[in-house]
């Protein structure tokens, strides 16, 4: 599938953050689509239709777990995969397998770290399952 990579929602409130993520994927060959916050995320993530979502966990208005909890809760957004790309903290970590959270990156991180976890996520595509999907550590 040359040229066809996918569609990430890069969701996180530092702007600097989200155009390092955007433009180590466009390198890579995939659309990127980004948001400031976890309720802008839930704003436009049918609009977009994401293969993938990238969520930081300290936003305002709605934190990246609460994010992704609500991601998991709607039928239509459940098995989108989610990665938790944050100063990950064990409790973090915890709370992202907790929410339904499918891998997570440390900052900072390596861009090509982040390039890997993405097209993993992206090769396992939309599964209803959770079975197998949480609690896989990157960085």
């Amino acid at each position: 599938m040359p040229g066809l990579s996918g569609r990430v929602l890069v969701v996180d409130d530092n702007k600097v953050i989200r155009q390092l993520i955007r433009v180590n994927l466009e390198l890579e060959g995939f659309e990127v689509v980004t948001a400031a916050d976890g309720a802008e995320c839930l704003e436009i993530v049918h609009r977009v239709a994401p293969d993938v979502v990238t969520l930081d966990v300290v936003m305002p208005r709605l934190d990246g777990l609460q994010t992704a909890a609500r991601l998991r809760a709607d039928p239509r957004t459940r098995g989108i995969p989610v990665a938790i790309v944050s100063a990950c903290t064990q409790g973090e970590v915890e709370s992202g397998q907790a929410v339904g959270g499918d891998a997570f990156l440390a900052k900072p991180f390596e861009p090509m770290d982040l390039v890997r976890m993405v097209r993993r996520l992206m090769s396992r595509g939309r599964c209803d399952g959770v079975e197998g999907s949480a609690g896989e550590m990157e960085g």
